[in-house]
């Protein structure tokens, strides 16, 4: 392994690990400010963060695999135990958010409006796509599917975070009682998308 990538690797850990904490804030906050609202959406979010926290420390376990010049067996054995790990959690939450949803419709539940959830999200809206430019960029660089993967993972965060944004607005502004549940429900096309590729990475 050359210095250029051992620089690489190195810098993709650092990336990484700054991924992990802030989805570890976002787990919680994300998590608290939901139930605090009755959020779906948030609640829903704070799932997706603790699953991409997992993925995370899987894809760092990948890296540090590399990194201690492991064998290919090894490394490839790392990545496809993150995905398939991360893969059956996100069809899970899929699962949750599906049935969820549908109560709270069927019960007529509705959301209150969560200052501290609509700051995480417009954060996690602006951040996301960076990650993911950097996550790429360095995963294109050593041949790392996972990591590329894992940046992808990171959009899909920003387009989810968006839609909670849509849903919380929706909510403050009209009170519409039905509108964090349906937004839920959106939420389930991108959790099921990132799912199956990562259940099926081979399909990519």
């Amino acid at each position: 392994m050359n210095t250029n990538d051992v620089r690489l690797i190195n810098r993709g850990i650092q990336i990484e690990s700054f991924s992990i904490a802030w989805m570890a804030v976002e787990f919680m906050i994300a998590l608290w400010s939901g139930m605090m609202a009755h959020s779906l959406l948030l609640v829903a979010l704070g799932l997706d963060s603790l699953i991409e926290l997992i993925s995370g420390a899987f894809l760092l376990w990948r890296l540090q695999t590399e990194k201690n010049q492991s064998s290919e067996e090894k490394v490839a054995r790392a990545e496809r135990i993150s995905s398939y790990v991360v893969g059956a959690a996100l069809m899970l939450l899929a699962l949750y958010v599906v049935l969820s949803s549908i109560y709270r419709l069927v019960t007529r539940q509705t959301a209150e409006t969560s200052v501290l959830g609509i700051a995480l999200v417009i954060g996690s809206c602006a951040l996301m796509p960076v990650l993911m430019i950097a996550k790429k960029r360095i995963g294109h660089a050593i041949g790392s599917d996972a990591l590329i993967e894992d940046g992808m993972c990171n959009l899909v965060c920003a387009y989810m975070a968006f839609t909670v944004l849509i849903g919380a607005g929706f909510t403050a502004l009209f009170n519409w009682w039905w509108a964090d549940s349906v937004a839920a429900l959106i939420l389930v096309f991108f959790i099921v998308s990132e799912g199956w590729e990562a259940l099926h990475p081979d399909e990519e």
